[in-house]
């Protein structure tokens, strides 16, 4: 038997704490992965969420609606099992940030990324100690390695969750700079998930909205501020 079937087959969903972390059962049933290991939260928020979840879900179960349970089987089966390639592949965004990469033109946009971008940088270099260089247009530019490795030492200290929501909060913005802002509580988190779409905005002022675009660009932002609420109660 699945808890990950297509069907509701419990009664009452509760939690419980162990040794090692919280455990949601469904009626006397712990809830495992889908690589069968145990699914044992580090807080009760999380675990709350999370049983949240498989409370709400009704005669079908619908993997969709529950992205709290999909980040802590990501976590537990993905994340702490390959967390040395998850931060490789992490420190590729530190090297090719989103914020290093500047329009040439029109003015007003160049302006509006410098105003929004600058003071993103400017913190980096304070909080951190690390300056990115800044290009325009395409052309790849080269950051100083020692910093960006000492930068994408932060990550070392991060537990599998903070891992999991970190790496989301650097893959859909496009940059470990507004990743680590969240994860340090810098700026708000809805002002760093606007800063990663300034491009997208500019050309909605220009061109008009897709609906479709629209919608997953919803969904997008609703999947970054899941990631760093899950940073938060991770720690």
């Amino acid at each position: 038997m699945s808890e990950w079937g297509p069907k509701r087959f419990w009664s009452t969903v509760s939690v419980e704490a162990g040794p090692e972390g919280f455990s949601i059962r469904l009626d006397d049933r712990p809830v495992r992965t889908p690589a069968k290991r145990a699914l044992v939260l580090p807080t009760h928020a999380i675990a709350r969420h999370v049983a949240a979840e498989w409370e709400a879900q009704e005669e079908q179960v619908d993997p969709a609606t529950m992205p709290w349970t999909r980040s802590a089987n990501a976590a537990i089966d993905k994340v702490a099992t390959q967390r040395r390639e998850v931060m490789n592949h992490l420190a590729g965004y530190a090297g090719t940030d989103l914020l290093s990469y500047r329009a040439a033109e029109p003015v007003e946009l160049v302006l509006r990324q410098q105003k929004t971008w600058d003071p993103l940088l400017d913190w980096l270099a304070s909080r951190h100690g690390v300056r990115f260089a800044v290009t325009q247009g395409v052309m790849p530019v080269e950051q100083n390695s020692a910093r960006v490795s000492r930068l994408v030492q932060s990550m070392e200290s991060m537990s599998s969750f903070q891992l999991t929501g970190f790496q989301e909060l650097v893959t859909l913005s496009g940059s470990f700079v507004i990743a680590l802002a969240v994860a340090d509580g810098a700026f708000p988190v809805q002002d760093l998930w606007s800063a990663s779409c300034l491009d997208e905005s500019w050309q909605i002022e220009q061109w008009g909205e897709d609906v479709e675009a629209a919608e997953e660009a919803v969904r997008k932002m609703q999947a970054f501020l899941h990631a760093a609420e899950l940073f938060r109660l991770a720690g």
